[in-house]
């Protein structure tokens, strides 16, 4: 498969996905803005706002292209050349805090002289629930041991690792998977079906996240897990700030500011020196956010 047949596919998924959020929501509708690139291609960005379930989701595609930026070619260690990057980025903020955080994004990368595949799922419950981790690793095992065995036990230890806020010590969620520059070379598989493999973990997104909307979504909560959800989505906006390669990526390539900045949370908060109390549900949440839990 080539660029443009990648590209299909993943504006198709966009659709796809949409299509099922709305419904599971039922409450209001994704808005989408066409923009284009300063050199090459551009997106389709859809955000949903105010519905039933979900505060603000955003479903983002983008197919770009043009000349590597002096950043890139150092980050990635490349040459100087041209680039074409296409994906799919996703992230829902609920509006109950008994609802979880998802992103995901799936992408792929080329230059004249290499490509490759990256991207992840990752779960941030406010309040971690043992039956949801479970439920949410082992969707992932499944999928990925279709392509691989090897590749949930590697790629969860990765979503460990990169989705980690270091000055706090602690995970930004359950995890999940992350992976990047798969490619025939490093991974001893076809471009076939490292393809196939990026694809089934792009078709898993809607029915993980409408498992998580259809059963969380009515169950009662207190102002006080209202604080605690603003807090912990401030711990995601400091993640998506200071670590977050996409972020970083898109303002390197001269991506559209608004887009990039969807996944922010239309409210968060930070209390100087929060300590949650002993044994409460908040004091068993941070205890979990921690590398190397066995979740399956």
């Amino acid at each position: 498969m080539d660029k443009n047949t990648i590209t299909t596919w993943f504006k198709e998924l966009q659709d796809t996905i949409c299509k099922a959020i709305q419904e599971a929501d039922g409450g209001a509708e994704f808005k989408e803005e066409l923009w284009n690139h300063q050199e090459l291609g551009g997106g389709r960005t859809r955000i949903l706002q105010h519905g039933n379930i979900l505060a603000k989701a955003g479903v983002n595609f983008s197919g770009v292209g043009g000349n590597l930026s002096e950043n890139i070619i150092m980050a990635l260690g490349l040459k100087e050349s041209e680039f074409y990057a296409t994906g799919v980025s996703i992230v829902m903020h609920p509006v109950s805090p008994m609802v979880p955080i998802i992103h995901m994004n799936v992408r792929y990368f080329e230059t004249p002289e290499e490509y490759w595949f990256g991207g992840g799922i990752d779960l941030t419950p406010h309040y971690v629930v043992d039956k949801d981790a479970r439920f949410f690793h082992q969707t992932l095992k499944t999928v990925c041991y279709q392509t691989d065995p090897n590749y949930y036990p590697r790629f969860k230890t990765w979503a460990d690792d990169y989705f980690f806020n270091k000055h706090r010590d602690e995970t930004r969620g359950i995890g999940g998977i992350f992976f990047d520059r798969l490619n025939e070379t490093r991974e001893q598989k076809s471009k076939a079906e490292l393809w196939q493999f990026v694809q089934e973990i792009g078709s898993s997104f809607a029915g993980i996240y409408t498992h998580f909307m259809k059963n969380n979504s009515s169950l009662p909560y207190t102002e006080n897990h209202k604080l605690w959800q603003n807090i912990r989505r401030g711990r995601y906006v400091e993640f998506n700030l200071v670590y977050d390669k996409g972020t970083k990526f898109g303002f390197d390539t001269a991506g559209r500011t608004e887009s990039i900045l969807i996944s922010m949370p239309p409210h968060a908060q930070w209390e100087y020196q929060f300590q949650p109390v002993w044994g409460s549900e908040e004091e068993r949440t941070l205890s979990l956010l921690k590398k190397g839990i066995s979740w399956v």
